[in-house]
Protein backbone atom coordinates (compact mmCIF):
# COMPACT_ATOMS: atom_id res chain seq x y z
CA UNK A 1 0.00 0.00 0.00
CA UNK A 2 1.33 3.43 -0.98
CA UNK A 3 2.31 5.87 1.77
CA UNK A 4 -0.25 8.60 2.48
CA UNK A 5 2.24 11.20 1.28
CA UNK A 6 1.70 9.82 -2.25
CA UNK A 7 -2.06 10.54 -2.30
CA UNK A 8 -3.08 12.61 -5.33
CA UNK A 9 -6.05 14.77 -6.19
CA UNK A 10 -7.27 16.69 -9.20
CA UNK A 11 -7.91 20.41 -9.08
CA UNK A 12 -9.33 22.35 -12.03
CA UNK A 13 -9.32 26.14 -11.94
CA UNK A 14 -12.53 26.96 -13.76
CA UNK A 15 -13.08 29.75 -16.32
CA UNK A 16 -14.00 32.34 -13.68
CA UNK A 17 -10.75 31.68 -11.81
CA UNK A 18 -8.72 32.03 -15.02
CA UNK A 19 -10.57 35.16 -16.17
CA UNK A 20 -10.23 36.84 -12.77
CA UNK A 21 -6.44 36.21 -12.80
CA UNK A 22 -6.59 34.10 -9.64
CA UNK A 23 -4.47 31.19 -10.94
CA UNK A 24 -1.35 32.14 -8.96
CA UNK A 25 -3.33 32.95 -5.81
CA UNK A 26 -5.12 29.58 -5.89
CA UNK A 27 -1.89 27.65 -6.53
CA UNK A 28 -0.20 29.49 -3.67
CA UNK A 29 -2.92 28.43 -1.22
CA UNK A 30 -2.35 24.73 -1.98
CA UNK A 31 1.46 25.13 -1.96
CA UNK A 32 1.39 26.82 1.45
CA UNK A 33 -0.52 23.85 2.81
CA UNK A 34 2.49 21.65 1.94
CA UNK A 35 1.11 19.89 -1.12
CA UNK A 36 3.29 19.26 -4.18
CA UNK A 37 2.21 20.18 -7.71
CA UNK A 38 3.06 17.21 -9.94
CA UNK A 39 1.15 18.05 -13.14
CA UNK A 40 -0.44 21.11 -14.71
CA UNK A 41 -1.91 22.12 -18.07
CA UNK A 42 -4.12 24.81 -19.55
CA UNK A 43 -6.82 23.60 -21.91
CA UNK A 44 -10.29 24.42 -23.24
CA UNK A 45 -12.45 21.36 -22.46
CA UNK A 46 -14.98 20.03 -24.95
CA UNK A 47 -18.57 19.32 -23.90
CA UNK A 48 -17.80 15.61 -24.18
CA UNK A 49 -14.84 15.96 -21.83
CA UNK A 50 -16.94 17.88 -19.28
CA UNK A 51 -19.61 15.17 -19.33
CA UNK A 52 -17.02 12.41 -18.94
CA UNK A 53 -15.49 14.32 -16.03
CA UNK A 54 -18.71 14.73 -14.04
CA UNK A 55 -19.99 11.24 -14.73
CA UNK A 56 -16.90 9.28 -13.63
CA UNK A 57 -19.19 8.52 -10.69
CA UNK A 58 -22.05 6.46 -12.18
CA UNK A 59 -24.29 7.80 -9.41
CA UNK A 60 -23.58 11.45 -10.27
CA UNK A 61 -26.96 12.11 -11.94
CA UNK A 62 -28.96 10.66 -9.04
CA UNK A 63 -26.86 12.29 -6.30
CA UNK A 64 -26.74 15.71 -7.97
CA UNK A 65 -30.43 15.72 -8.81
CA UNK A 66 -31.43 14.64 -5.30
CA UNK A 67 -29.20 17.30 -3.72
CA UNK A 68 -30.65 19.96 -6.04
CA UNK A 69 -34.24 18.96 -5.18
CA UNK A 70 -33.41 19.09 -1.46
CA UNK A 71 -31.85 22.52 -1.96
CA UNK A 72 -35.01 23.89 -3.56
CA UNK A 73 -37.20 22.50 -0.78
CA UNK A 74 -34.90 23.81 1.98
CA UNK A 75 -35.50 27.30 0.62
CA UNK A 76 -39.26 26.76 0.50
CA UNK A 77 -39.24 26.56 -3.31
CA UNK A 78 -40.81 23.99 -5.62
CA UNK A 79 -38.22 22.18 -7.75
CA UNK A 80 -38.82 22.28 -11.53
CA UNK A 81 -39.20 18.47 -11.41
CA UNK A 82 -39.14 15.69 -8.83
CA UNK A 83 -37.07 13.52 -11.20
CA UNK A 84 -33.47 13.78 -9.95
CA UNK A 85 -31.93 12.48 -13.19
CA UNK A 86 -33.84 14.98 -15.35
CA UNK A 87 -32.85 17.80 -13.01
CA UNK A 88 -29.19 16.71 -13.03
CA UNK A 89 -29.17 16.74 -16.84
CA UNK A 90 -30.02 20.43 -16.67
CA UNK A 91 -27.20 20.98 -14.17
CA UNK A 92 -24.79 19.15 -16.49
CA UNK A 93 -25.88 21.24 -19.49
CA UNK A 94 -25.15 24.41 -17.50
CA UNK A 95 -21.75 23.03 -16.49
CA UNK A 96 -20.94 22.29 -20.13
CA UNK A 97 -21.76 25.88 -21.12
CA UNK A 98 -19.71 27.23 -18.21
CA UNK A 99 -16.57 25.10 -18.58
CA UNK A 100 -16.18 25.35 -22.36
CA UNK A 101 -16.27 29.17 -22.55
CA UNK A 102 -12.65 29.82 -21.53
CA UNK A 103 -9.44 27.96 -20.74
CA UNK A 104 -9.23 26.04 -17.49
CA UNK A 105 -6.10 25.02 -15.59
CA UNK A 106 -6.00 21.35 -14.59
CA UNK A 107 -3.56 20.26 -11.90
CA UNK A 108 -2.57 17.20 -9.93
CA UNK A 109 -1.56 17.82 -6.32
CA UNK A 110 0.24 15.23 -4.19
CA UNK A 111 0.66 14.90 -0.45
CA UNK A 112 -0.73 13.37 2.73
CA UNK A 113 -4.54 13.56 2.83
CA UNK A 114 -4.45 15.55 -0.43
CA UNK A 115 -8.10 14.92 -1.33
CA UNK A 116 -9.55 15.88 2.04
CA UNK A 117 -7.26 18.85 2.63
CA UNK A 118 -7.84 20.32 -0.85
CA UNK A 119 -11.60 20.02 -0.34
CA UNK A 120 -11.33 21.73 3.05
CA UNK A 121 -9.20 24.58 1.73
CA UNK A 122 -11.36 25.00 -1.38
CA UNK A 123 -14.59 25.38 0.61
CA UNK A 124 -18.19 24.30 0.06
CA UNK A 125 -19.71 24.07 -3.41
CA UNK A 126 -21.85 27.16 -2.84
CA UNK A 127 -19.56 30.17 -2.36
CA UNK A 128 -22.14 32.09 -0.30
CA UNK A 129 -22.06 29.36 2.38
CA UNK A 130 -18.29 28.70 2.22
CA UNK A 131 -16.27 29.60 5.30
CA UNK A 132 -14.03 32.65 5.41
CA UNK A 133 -10.46 31.43 4.90
CA UNK A 134 -11.42 29.02 2.12
CA UNK A 135 -10.76 29.85 -1.53
CA UNK A 136 -14.45 30.04 -2.39
CA UNK A 137 -15.31 31.86 0.84
CA UNK A 138 -12.63 34.50 0.26
CA UNK A 139 -12.87 35.12 -3.48
CA UNK A 140 -16.43 34.46 -4.67
CA UNK A 141 -19.81 36.11 -4.07
CA UNK A 142 -21.97 33.74 -6.13
CA UNK A 143 -24.87 31.68 -4.76
CA UNK A 144 -27.31 28.98 -5.87
CA UNK A 145 -30.09 31.57 -5.68
CA UNK A 146 -28.31 33.81 -8.18
CA UNK A 147 -27.24 30.98 -10.50
CA UNK A 148 -30.75 29.47 -10.46
CA UNK A 149 -32.29 32.88 -11.23
CA UNK A 150 -29.88 33.31 -14.15
CA UNK A 151 -30.24 29.71 -15.35
CA UNK A 152 -26.51 28.94 -15.20
CA UNK A 153 -23.92 26.96 -13.25
CA UNK A 154 -22.71 28.44 -9.98
CA UNK A 155 -19.32 30.13 -10.46
CA UNK A 156 -17.12 28.77 -7.71
CA UNK A 157 -13.58 29.01 -9.16
CA UNK A 158 -12.34 25.47 -8.58
CA UNK A 159 -13.22 21.80 -8.98
CA UNK A 160 -11.64 19.46 -6.41
CA UNK A 161 -11.99 15.66 -6.38
CA UNK A 162 -14.32 14.27 -3.73
CA UNK A 163 -12.63 10.97 -2.85
CA UNK A 164 -9.30 9.24 -3.60
CA UNK A 165 -11.08 6.84 -5.96
CA UNK A 166 -12.79 9.71 -7.78
CA UNK A 167 -9.46 11.55 -7.93
CA UNK A 168 -7.72 8.59 -9.60
CA UNK A 169 -10.44 8.36 -12.26
CA UNK A 170 -10.48 12.12 -12.88
CA UNK A 171 -6.68 12.36 -13.07
CA UNK A 172 -6.60 9.65 -15.75
CA UNK A 173 -9.22 11.60 -17.70
CA UNK A 174 -7.19 14.83 -17.68
CA UNK A 175 -3.56 13.57 -17.76
CA UNK A 176 -1.51 10.86 -19.44
CA UNK A 177 0.78 8.97 -17.05
CA UNK A 178 3.92 10.59 -18.52
CA UNK A 179 2.48 14.08 -17.91
CA UNK A 180 2.71 13.52 -14.14
CA UNK A 181 6.19 14.22 -12.79
CA UNK A 182 7.74 12.28 -9.90
CA UNK A 183 10.24 14.46 -8.06
CA UNK A 184 11.30 15.41 -4.55
CA UNK A 185 10.86 18.78 -2.85
CA UNK A 186 13.36 19.83 -0.19
CA UNK A 187 10.41 20.77 2.06
CA UNK A 188 9.22 17.16 2.09
CA UNK A 189 11.97 16.36 4.59
CA UNK A 190 10.24 18.61 7.12
CA UNK A 191 6.81 17.21 6.34
CA UNK A 192 7.58 13.49 6.12
CA UNK A 193 11.07 12.52 7.37
CA UNK A 194 10.44 10.48 10.53
CA UNK A 195 13.56 11.63 12.41
CA UNK A 196 14.28 14.94 10.62
CA UNK A 197 17.71 13.54 9.75
CA UNK A 198 20.37 15.61 8.03
CA UNK A 199 19.08 19.07 8.94
CA UNK A 200 22.14 20.09 10.98
CA UNK A 201 25.59 20.39 9.38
Amino acid sequence: MAHLKKERTLVVIKPDGVQRSLIGEIIQRYERLGLKLVAMKMTVPTEEHVEAHYTVDPEWFRKTGTKTIEGYKAKGLTPPTEDPVALARGVLNNLKKYLTKSPVVAMVWEGAHAVELVRKLTGGTEPLKSDVGTIRGDYVLDSYQMSDTDGRAVRNLVHASGTPDEAAKEISLWFLPDEIVNYRLVGERILYDVNLDGLLE
